[in-house]
């Protein structure tokens, strides 16, 4: 039972990303399609869901329990994308199109580019999520979300769950299989390798205060 939430929990979360997806296709403005596309991480981070990408950061200070709901929480991200897509797909929204020019160039890329841009792209989430749990005030949590977001779009960098989105709009292929899980390994380096310094700092901070 408690896999089977995790995993619908995660099938949320997928969604979420996909509405911030549909509505960054939906607008010829990219900032303003960056700025909302927030509602996806919003979402997310408001309602409790479990997304990847954010859950996978504090993989390395959890214990052996978490760390196996990580793919069930992928797993349930694929689905909820592919749930918004197909959704999409029935309607009279038009944004496939788009989808795939931006999937052409994913599909373009190199495998190390690839990585590095989604170990950027969960630093960038990290930050987001992480200010998100910490900011003192409501106005600096949302900021955090907001400027995360929008900072990891406007650079260009992979974000799997979004990608998984484009690609069911687009098309599945084995290229397209390859692509998401180097950019999920980049996310997962990234993210965990920031949290990892960024804990180690106040903790070196902590013994030298006592």
């Amino acid at each position: 039972m408690r896999t089977l939430k995790v995993f619908v929990s995660g099938v949320l979360a997928g969604m979420s990303i996909g509405f911030g997806g549909l509505v960054f296709l939906s607008l010829e403005d990219r900032v303003v399609g960056a700025a909302l596309f927030t509602i996806g991480l919003f979402t997310v981070c408001t309602f409790g869901f479990d997304l990847f990408t954010g859950k996978v950061c504090y993989a390395l200070e959890n214990g052996r329990h978490y760390c196996l709901a990580l793919p069930v929480i992928w797993m349930g991200n694929l689905a909820g994308t592919g749930i918004t897509a197909l959704v999409v797909r029935l309607s009279r929204i038009t944004v496939s199109a788009k989808a795939a020019a931006l999937c052409v160039t994913k599909l373009d890329d190199s495998f190390v580019s690839l990585f590095l841009l989604g170990l950027l792209c969960n630093i960038f989430i990290y930050i987001a999520v992480e200010g998100y749990k910490n900011a003192p005030h409501d106005l600096g949590k949302y900021l955090s979300l907001f400027f995360g977001v929008m900072a990891f779009i406007l650079a260009g960098t992979e974000h799997c769950v979004a990608d998984m989105f484009y690609f069911w709009l687009s098309g599945w292929s084995t290229d397209a299989v390859a692509c998401l899980l180097i950019v999920t390994l980049g996310n997962a380096a990234g993210g965990m390798l920031f949290r990892a310094l960024h804990r180690w700092i106040f903790v070196k901070m902590d013994h030298k205060a006592t």
